[in-house]
């Protein structure tokens, strides 16, 4: 049982604080009663932050600097319709955690009080949606203020026997409101004699209950639409309120249910602890919108999830708890391309109840993969297939889209007529969402970024609403902005707040030359060392240099200097907690997102030629073999004395009439360079390939000119050996000195059945074997796996082998036991990144972490801390993947531009093959896509009810039979998988996702 008793001091006087107390008695395990006394102090300055109060500026707390916190709230805040004299608003929990990006509108929704009670419940509901609120607070046009409504005396409240929290956290917020309001009516009260309108202080809730009970207390209170409705653009922004809510009281007769219900959390809890049910994240196949699949621990291979039923409402991403079927209704993969635009191509979004689950050409697509996989000759093709029996965690999001004109019943852009309308993502694995909106009409042909609210049993798509719309389909500034919110890339300007850990003295800022300056100190001044950079092309953020240098034993001195950033980038400020949330610079054809202030990132980090920079060295005595004799770290000065591009680099290396100290020493990094790697790929290292193009752009307008594929020199190659030596070294100094706490980078070896259907492919097709025992063993098989009638077949092999990889993870070492370190495909025990602070939070607390190693400075609590450590780990690992997937968009962008309006013949290679299609890859522009059946047809581009015509699938032997058709122009032909094929390649928008892509087409 609990009770407690609140005491409050009698003292008045300012700043006193009131103390309360709770008492809990609570009986433990044993029987005893204890009694747990929690002290709260309540005070009286904390302000109400309103410019029109002039008795809070007098009593407000003071910072270390004696000054009072700049007030927020406005003393002319704007009013609507409902409250003419201006309004502060105060949100509830639940009108954050529904209408957040009505909240985050820049035209409206300023002067927001937002409390303390609802902040925390916001933290425990969402914490997605928390550090969005927070980020409103810190928007100082927004003027967003905490009000700690638990610590000022007038507004906390205790809770009182048998009231629910959820109840007196409501109380809670109207309190707050009733003080408000008679605060403000005070303050404008004393500080003019004349009469003056006082701005009246509203609650925000979609709370029947709180807002029954705000009317009985005369609390002025608003519903969220209510209030919307007053505002002068209403139309648009009660588009971008949440449809949970509404859906819940529009159904009013008991709805047909289609989708099986979850089971209870403790249902799900009990069945994943006793191994009869299995949680992991669900995925959607990228060729069939009907299967998905999780990975559980539990088994090697990946459950299969058939069919909507199955799938149960389950968004790809969302983490799923599931059940195992019985194994007569297991199945095998499907061999065959379904996509939802052409299946389901009429549906009408207005349709709720009686609607089907599965529409009759879904239910004949399922069919026919049954029947195909219980007709399978071979034993073993079918596979562990499960159903999805609850949802542990929604990964929702906000979705870029565009509006699917045939779902629309007025496209009048007049109209304020209110409707539902299908948005189609463009991420082919998310369903269609319906969303309600009165401007229909204006949203077709744009780019719309949209939320998912509530996937309802009853309800064959989920429900969503629109947030906002990005610009015209196609555009530059529309398409980028979606690649970057698709992925989730931090791409606003950075906060003032940020901007003001910046050195004061900006450009001007340089290495001191005093050397009594404590930026001196215990730093080795290297400015004699011939240091070089050799970066890509137009690269003004620079990392790391070089040099290599002879020793008189006749070894060498070889250095890699980097960017010492953490010297301007201090553990837990403004900047850096920017730069651990960004996690990364994204790298996209035509622009950066930066982790880190230009001013930094460009200029004062940047190892730029012909000036000091402060660096952090790695310095070995290394063989003319190439064998380390002894390894150095130190803080230090350098002065670069060329930056170089990788081609600038080669053609210095190649020239022969260069003989100065400088280019001799780039030629015995490449000497030495060539010697590692060879030790690494005699270690068992991978040489794996990924498809890698190149757009050339105009310099003035951006816009694509051609593609080309990269092409690797051997500087290439010298740069990457020595940062993959420093990384090394890194690893091993900074896990010596902090077995617990080492932020490291590991890449498990992969499952040996993640190789199964290539080793399978390429057996049955070209009668080789891909062992997998070891990296050695793949590195030397992969090296084997060669077509001396097609050279490029090596690198596809590769491409394919990459895909079956785990994908490298930052971790803590304290998390994993030591042989979990390695790095399979670096062939490395210990490995971590160092060599790019300036683009990576991961080395920038390397850097630290070796600071404190090499006992330069003390290491900071926060590198101490495990918990803490792995929320960091945790967060950069998400954003390095996601900044790899916004590049790959951005190129897949431009490629889609440069092609456009073109017709070109090239070489391809069919790389994945299905019963109606296949996937060919066209190395000249980096380029994979489907070519399926029913574009060998006659027809127009995009016609989905196009016939397909008749074919063979041979699964087994990887072979399609195309049969002839000379009415339609269908040619005989027949596909197989590795073959090497002519293809043409146009452009087209997709019908799916509006996106620009290559079309292809067999020659």
């Amino acid at each position: 049982m609990e009770y407690f008793s609140l005491k409050r001091s009698s003292a008045l006087d300012r700043g006193q604080p009131n103390l309360s107390s709770k008492v809990y008695v609570r009986s433990t395990r044993s029987g005893k009663v204890q009694k747990i006394v929690r002290e709260l102090y309540l005070r009286q300055d904390i302000p109400c932050s309103s410019h029109l109060c002039r008795a809070c500026l007098d009593i407000a707390p003071t910072d270390y600097s004696k000054k009072v916190a700049p007030f927020v709230l406005s003393d002319t805040p704007a009013g609507s319709k409902n409250f003419p004299n201006g309004q502060y608003l105060v949100p509830d929990t639940n009108a954050f955690l529904t209408g957040m990006d009505l909240f985050e509108v820049e035209t409206a929704f300023h002067d927001v009080i937002v409390l303390q009670t609802v902040l925390e419940e916001v933290k425990n509901r969402s914490l997605p949606l928390y550090h969005r609120l927070i980020a409103l607070t810190k928007n100082e046009g927004k003027r967003f203020y905490v009000f700690f409504n638990e610590f000022r005396q007038e507004t906390h409240i205790a809770r009182d026997t048998g009231e629910t929290i959820n109840d007196r956290n409501d109380r809670a917020v109207r309190k707050a409101v009733e003080w408000y309001n008679q605060h403000l009516t005070e303050a404008v009260a004393a500080k003019s004699k004349k009469a003056r309108r006082v701005p009246s202080v509203v609650m925000i809730t979609d709370d029947r209950d709180n807002l029954r009970k705000a009317k009985v207390e005369s609390i002025p209170a608003l519903t969220l639409s209510d209030f919307v409705s007053g505002l002068e653009n209403a139309d648009e922004l009660l588009d971008m309120i949440s449809a949970a809510q509404e859906q819940r009281e529009v159904r009013s007769k008991k709805p047909e249910l289609f989708y099986p219900e979850y089971f209870s959390l403790s249902k799900m809890m009990t069945g994943v602890k006793a191994g009869t049910m299995h949680q992991g994240i669900f995925n959607v196949s990228p060729y069939n919108y009907l299967e998905g699949s999780v990975h559980v621990p539990a088994f090697d291979k990946s459950l299969l999830i058939l069919g909507r039923e199955n799938s149960n409402r389950a968004v790809s991403g969302d983490v799923v708890v599931v059940e195992v079927l019985p194994q007569d209704q297991w199945k095998a993969p499907s061999t065959k391309i379904v996509e939802e635009e052409t299946v389901n191509k009429n549906d009408n979004p207005e349709a709720e109840d009686g609607e089907n689950i599965i529409s009759e050409r879904e239910r004949k697509a399922l069919q026919e993969e049954v029947k195909r996989a219980h007709g399978q000759s071979s034993e073993g093709r079918a596979q562990p297939t499960a159903r999805v029996v609850g949802i542990s965690k929604r990964n929702w999001r906000q979705y870029v889209g565009h509006i699917d004109k045939d779902s629309i019943r007025s496209t009048s852009k007049s109209s304020r007529t209110q409707q539902m309308v299908f948005l189609v993502p463009m991420d082919k694995r998310i369903p269609k969402v319906r969303i309600r909106t009165r401007q229909a009409g204006e949203l077709v042909g744009q780019r719309v970024l949209a939320s998912i609210d509530s996937w309802e049993r009853d309800s064959r798509y989920p429900v969503g609403h629109f947030v906002r719309s990005l610009g015209e389909l196609e555009s530059k500034g529309a398409e980028t902005e979606a690649l970057l919110l698709e992925w989730d890339v931090q791409y606003r300007p950075f906060p003032k707040t940020v901007l003001d850990c910046l050195p004061a003295e900006g450009h001007d800022w340089k290495v001191p030359a005093d050397l009594s300056d404590p930026g001196w100190k215990t730093r080795r001044d290297l400015r004699e060392l011939l240091v070089c950079s050799i970066d890509p092309p137009g690269c003004v953020d620079i990392d790391d240099a070089l040099h290599a240098r002879r020793l008189p034993n006749g070894n060498f001195s070889v250095g890699v200097h980097i960017a010492d950033v953490s010297h301007f980038v201090k553990p837990n400020n403004a900047m850096d907690k920017e730069a651990s949330q960004r996690g990364t610079t994204v790298y996209l054809v035509d622009k950066r997102i930066d982790m880190l202030p230009m001013l930094l990132g460009t200029d004062l980090c940047s190892l730029k030629p012909y000036v000091e920079r402060y660096a952090f060295s790695v310095i070995w005595e290394i063989t003319p073999d190439a064998d380390i004799v002894s390894s150095e770290f130190t803080k230090s000065v350098i002065r670069s004395r060329e930056a170089f591009s990788y081609e600038q680099a080669q053609i210095r290396i190649d020239d022969a009439s260069q003989q100065d100290d400088l280019t001799q020493g780039m030629r015995t990094l490449l000497q030495l360079s060539k010697k590692l790697r060879q030790k690494r790929m005699d270690a068992g290292a991978l040489n794996l390939a990924s498809p890698e193009v190149k757009v050339q752009t105009e310099s003035e307008t951006s816009d694509p000119v051609d593609v080309q594929t990269k092409k690797l020199l051997d500087t290439n190659s010298l740069v990457e050996e020595f940062m993959l030596l420093a990384n090394i070294s890194v690893a091993g100094k900074n896990y010596s000195a902090f077995p617990q706490t080492a932020l490291l980078r590991r890449h498990a070896a992969p499952p040996k059945t993640n190789f199964e259907e290539l080793s399978t492919q390429l057996k049955v097709k070209k009668g080789l074997e891909l062992r997998v025992d070891s990296s050695k063993a793949l590195a030397d098989s992969l090296d084997a796996c060669v077509d001396p009638a097609e050279p490029f077949f090596n690198t596809l092999v590769r491409i394919l082998a990459t895909r079956c990889m785990m994908s490298a993870e930052y971790f803590c070492s304290g998390t994993q036991a030591y042989p979990e370190f390695r790095h399979y495909g670096l062939a490395s025990e210990i490995y971590t990144h160092f060599t790019s602070p300036i683009r990576r939070y991961a080395d920038l607390e390397a850097h630290r972490q070796l600071a404190a190693a090499i006992e330069y400075e003390a290491l900071d609590m926060s590198l101490q801390s495990r918990a803490k450590l792995e929320g960091v780990c945790k967060n950069i690992n998400v954003r390095h993947r996601n900044a790899q997937m916004a590049g790959r968009a951005s190129i897949e962008y431009y490629v889609g531009q440069a092609l456009k309006g073109r017709d070109v013949v090239e070489e391809g290679f069919v790389m994945k093959i299905f019963s109606n299609g296949c996937v060919v890859f066209v190395p000249r522009f980096g380029i994979e896509s489907l070519i399926r059946l029913r574009d060998l047809g006659g027809g127009s581009a995009g016609a989905g009810a196009r016939e397909e015509p008749e074919a063979e699938f041979d699964a087994e032997k990887y072979v399609l039979r195309v049969k002839g058709d000379q009415e339609r122009g269908v040619k005989e032909r027949m596909l197989e998988l590795f073959e090497k094929v002519s293809v043409r390649i146009t452009d087209e928008v997709e019908a799916s996702t509006g996106k620009r892509k290559v079309k292809l087409g067999l020659v």
